[in-house]
């Protein structure tokens, strides 16, 4: 052996005792002994027996390309593409060279999203394994000159906005206080960076700051005792800060965005629900506080978005969107019509959306989807209002193969109306009951389930398994009395309503009622086990996807990001102050009620969430062993809140249908 090719092999052998000893020393959250080895996992995807068309991998790996975005000016298109180690670069092609160029390269951990900042300069967002503390990068579009904007330990963003024609963003971040967000101005070529406004009282901090389009701080959002939302406006004249709403945390004022349009300075879109139960949009004079005049509300379903040219078109508003039982859209000026109506004609039933565009508004990239469709890009000409063919994000899953998603509306046991969506197997449509799975959605409070293509209903509706999503009390989009109704309710008449979503779906006889199971995200995996124990008998099954077991432990555990917002919190959930609260709380924390749970649980984590700490997890499945369960336990320590690596979405989902058909075929 030459002295060469023995000091390398020394080397190699150093760093690698290196890394080993780091392994023993790095203390991995959790406890370590409970997870299920993977060995134990991979039997239960001995159970998902069958002929089935289509794998877990055609649902679940990501495309091959996707995320697509014109450049300002038109002249590059960039986009994701995954390599054959599942990495996810962004590429950037010179449209009129054909010149490929690999701008952003995934290491370990996720990107993001990523955008144009201009036509030389891209942003990109990135955490550490799903820790949530998002940092802000920039890099040129030959992959040059990256830079961390925002390079604090323990520091997420939670807000940026890109200033036009300058070199410079306004990013708000928890840089100096962990519970509190300030505004920094910072030069996205050098890093520099300028702190605008300071936030030190974390009892009334700050919650939003409103900029206007050339950065100039207008206005702000006090959150006062964590109850009282007050909003600030510059006077222009005195350059004085003056309160104008002072409203309840439940209650709605909102400044979308100033008027640009307008020669009135003072003039925004609003969107609030302050004197009605539906938030709708208005346009208001903020020095006169006064409403100028309504501009779209809808009698059944909450209007909170709008979508406004820019400077090519002097800052007109195009349309106006909401969601009811699908994505709808308003058109509002004459430029969107046409567009609207010249895609309406060319996609037909589908839904469909601007993805991006150029600065002039020449070239538009349009996204169309729909509940059986994943998604297709186009490139829309808008000189000669065609649709080019782009990109077929899933080209492997044919739309005749997949199943409907039928909106549905049932009445709870008190006599509400209760909305939602149930996805339905060839098989239930020709009139046979099939196995079915309950999907309740996370938040939960002012989140909603939607009518679109759902990767994991249309891989269970492959195994002939139908999935129940309900909007319970609770949910939002539906006004202000049917989000709150569902307050203090958290495993109450929040599971009332999906019990009678599990009924409504039996009485139309889609549901063979002895094969049904429950399986939910975030408030989703506490909703499965509430399932389990206040309806022993209903479920065959459930599984518990990064779900609340504990309230008492969960409240103990928020990021401190989430302190100033813990009064608001008591009164979504429970106050645990108060002592009848308290004992309500005990009462619907699962972990307390484990006795009365008869059915089979399969619990999954990811060991860096910060909302729902692995804790939670922990300790159901001590619990649940404890009593005799055998509780198998998947544990990612790389993912947060949820999976977001490929591959151990594609493991999570075969065990999981391994594990309902060992449940239903018993």
């Amino acid at each position: 052996m030459n002295l060469k090719l023995k000091l390398l092999v020394i080397a190699q052998a150093m760093l690698s005792a290196i890394i080993i000893n780091a392994q023993k020393h790095t203390k991995l959250p959790g406890d370590t002994t409970l997870p299920s080895s993977r060995e134990n996992l991979e039997k239960l995807i001995s159970f998902d027996k069958g002929d089935f068309k289509y794998k877990v991998e055609d649902y679940f790996e990501k495309p091959k390309a996707s995320a697509f975005k014109i450049s300002p000016n038109g002249k590059y298109l960039s986009y994701k593409e995954k390599d054959q180690d599942k990495k996810n670069h962004v590429y950037i092609k010179d449209l009129s060279s054909g010149k490929i160029t690999k701008a952003i390269i995934e290491k370990d951990d996720l990107i993001g999203s990523y955008g144009w900042l201009n036509s030389k300069r891209l942003f990109y967002t990135q955490d550490k394994g799903g820790n949530e503390n998002v940092h802000l990068y920039a890099t040129d579009i030959d992959g040059g000159n990256t830079k961390d904007l925002t390079p604090f330990e323990g520091t997420r963003i939670e807000g940026v906005q890109i200033l036009k024609d300058t070199d410079f963003v306004i990013v708000t971040m928890n840089k100096n206080n962990k519970q509190i967000y300030e505004p920094f101005k910072i030069n996205y070529k050098t890093g520099e960076m300028v702190q605008l406004f300071e936030n030190k009282d974390t009892k009334n901090p700050i919650d939003n700051y409103i900029f206007d389009k050339d950065g100039n701080l207008r206005g702000y959002v006090i959150l006062e005792n964590g109850l009282i939302k007050k909003t600030y406006y510059k006077d222009l004249q005195t350059s004085k800060f003056n309160l104008i709403k002072s409203v309840d945390w439940k209650d709605k004022f909102s400044i979308i965005e100033f008027n640009e349009n307008s020669k009135n300075k003072d003039e925004a879109y609003v969107v609030t629900n302050m004197d009605s139960d539906k938030k709708r949009i208005v346009l208001y004079d903020l020095k006169k506080n006064a409403v100028i005049r309504k501009v779209y509300s809808n009698p059944v379903y909450d209007v909170t978005s709008i979508s406004t040219a820019g400077k090519n078109r002097n800052y007109e508003l195009d349309f106006i969107s909401y969601e009811g039982v699908k994505e709808e859209t308003v058109p509002v000026s004459k430029f969107y019509k046409e567009i609207d109506d010249q895609l309406k004609a060319q996609v037909g039933n589908k839904e469909f959306g601007i993805a991006s565009s150029d600065d002039n508004d020449d070239k538009l990239l349009v996204f169309v989807t729909s509940d059986k469709l994943y998604g297709i890009y186009y490139e829309y000409d808008t000189k000669i209002k065609k649709l080019k063919f782009l990109y077929n994000l899933k080209p492997q899953l044919q739309e005749e193969d997949m199943a409907e998603m039928r909106p549905i509306e049932f009445k709870s046991r008190d006599g509400k109306t209760i909305y939602g969506y149930i996805t339905l197997p060839k098989a239930a449509l020709q009139g046979k009951k099939v196995p079915l799975i309950v999907n309740p959605h996370g938040g939960p409070q002012g989140v909603r389930d939607s009518w679109r293509f759902n990767s994991e209903t249309q891989l269970f509706a492959s195994r002939g398994y139908a999935t129940l999503q309900v909007n319970f009390r609770i949910s939002g989009g539906y006004g202000k009395e049917y989000q709150i109704s569902g307050y203090n309710e958290i495993g109450r008449k929040v599971m009332d309503d999906i019990e009678d979503g599990v009924k409504y779906a039996i009485e139309q006889g889609w549901v063979d009622k002895d094969k049904i199971a429950i399986y939910g995200g975030s408030h989703g995996g506490y909703a499965t086990l509430m399932g389990l124990i206040k309806t022993p008998d209903l479920y065959q099954c459930g599984v518990d996807y990064v779900g609340v077991s504990n309230i008492f432990t969960f409240f103990d555990s928020f990021p401190e990001y989430w302190k100033p917002l813990k009064e608001q919190v008591k009164q979504i959930w429970y106050n645990l102050d108060d002592p009848q609260q308290a004992e309500i709380a005990k009462e619907v924390s699962p972990v307390y009620q484990i006795d009365k749970i008869k059915k089979p649980l399969f619990v999954v984590q990811g060991a860096n969430d910060p909302r729902v700490n692995i804790n939670e997890s922990d300790q159901m499945v001590k619990a649940m062993r404890a009593k005799g369960f055998e509780t198998p336990y998947m544990v990612k320590y790389d993912e947060g809140h949820g999976f977001g690596k490929e591959q151990n979405k594609i493991e999570l989902y075969k065990y999981m249908l391994g594990f309902f058909a060992q449940n239903f075929n018993k």
